[in-house]
């Protein structure tokens, strides 16, 4: 039996720390229309004690080995190998993908919050992790036969955004782990060049693969490090996927029963890159044009997740933090007069609080990846 009694601790620290409002029913009652349209809405904060928490549950995920779900195709039995034998940089948290975002995560909060209780221990673990020889085998694994899909995007946007955050940081040890991770990073971009020209429609559903998301995150990193190529491409492919989309009538139908993304909200934060300010308000405006009216009201309410323990229904916590991100981005990329900005940081508000409380959750189905969303959508909104 797991102790819950941490919820009743936590809860009222997220809502006071994260600048959320009160859980009560009547506090979640949509305001009338003269009200909300005046209403200035909260952006979240992010603050060291709950940097401390995530922390925990990150450093404790990376460096647990089972149970472990591989993504791996065996050629013959020499490749019948442990999880760390095969991946000895990102071989916890479940997954090797979850593994590279916890590490992300780690960098993020050590970055924002250099003088943590768990500063040194994150310091140790990634200086362990992030070595120059485990990054070599990930890189040695990925030439070797039958690897090609390995983490096609999912874990190759990750792994993009680990090396964003790394680059150009002021730290010894990060110079160090950013240089270690750069033939990994290499790999990566290569694989996205060589992918994305073969890559005819674009992957909507809502995990995974979805093509809106690697795209927005690859385009981040591009962007960060001058990668030409890479910007264009991503610029190319974004316009040929999404750039003719107009009243888009699957978000009617979100979310689907495993969804950590939405796709129709991707889409649009991807489009808010690639677009300038005015551009993007005419895209949205034509791609969801009753928005401002509150529809699809199921997009913009949180999902409901009936079993944390159950490892695909908890990918709606998930779908919850990262609706909260794309909301808020879409919002600030809006003209400043644009009339749906108050509606879609009020939902944001609401998807967050839906799902901050549950992070540490007690399941590790949920705990071992829901932390590096949530420190995602929160320092994304206090940056």
């Amino acid at each position: 039996m797991h102790n819950f009694s941490w919820i009743a601790q936590l809860v009222p620290v997220f809502f006071i720390s994260f600048g959320l409002l009160s859980c009560g029913e009547a506090d979640r009652a949509t305001p009338p229309e003269s009200e909300e349209s005046e209403r200035t809405v909260q952006r979240f904060s992010f603050d060291a004690p709950a940097a401390s928490h995530y922390a925990r549950l990150a450093l404790k995920g990376i460096s647990r080995e089972y149970p472990n779900k591989l993504d791996h195709v065996m050629n013959d039995t020499s490749e019948v190998q442990s999880p760390a034998a095969l991946h000895p940089a990102f071989y916890g948290c479940f997954d090797w993908h979850s593994a590279v975002h916890g590490h992300w995560m780690l960098v993020r909060i050590l970055k924002l919050f250099p003088d943590l209780p768990q500063s040194a221990e994150i310091r140790a673990a990634l200086n362990h992790n992030l070595s120059a020889e485990n990054i070599l085998a990930e890189v040695a694994y990925l030439k070797q036969g039958n690897r090609k899909s390995f983490e096609r995007t999912y874990g190759w946007a990750w792994l993009l955004k680990l090396a964003e955050e790394l680059h150009g940081w002021n730290d010894a040890d990060g110079r160090s782990w950013s240089q270690n991770l750069k033939p990994l990073a290499e790999a990566m971009v290569a694989r996205f060049l060589e992918f994305l020209p073969r890559q005819t429609y674009p992957i909507r559903r809502g995990v995974h693969a979805n093509t809106a998301f690697a795209l927005a995150f690859a385009l981040d990193y591009a962007q960060a490090l001058n990668e030409k190529s890479l910007i264009d491409m991503v610029v190319e492919r974004a316009g040929d996927y999404y750039g003719s989309d107009r009243a888009y009538a699957a978000a009617a139908w979100e979310p689907d029963g495993d969804d950590f993304f939405s796709p129709a909200l991707m889409e649009a934060d991807l489009m808010r890159r690639v677009l300038d300010r005015q551009e993007f308000g005419t895209w949205f405006r034509e791609f969801m044009p009753r928005i401002n009216e509150g529809a699809p009201q199921n997009l913009l309410e949180p999902a409901h997740v009936s079993d944390r323990s159950d490892p695909k229904i908890v990918h709606l916590d998930g779908l919850n933090l990262s609706r909260a991100w794309c909301l808020e981005g879409i919002a600030s990329a809006l003209p400043a007069d644009h009339p749906s900005q108050t509606r879609l940081l009020e939902s944001a508000r609401r998807h967050a609080e839906a799902t901050l409380p549950h992070i540490a959750s007690g399941h590790y189905e949920g705990e071992h990846w829901l932390a590096s969303f949530a420190v995602y959508m929160l320092s994304s909104s206090a940056r």
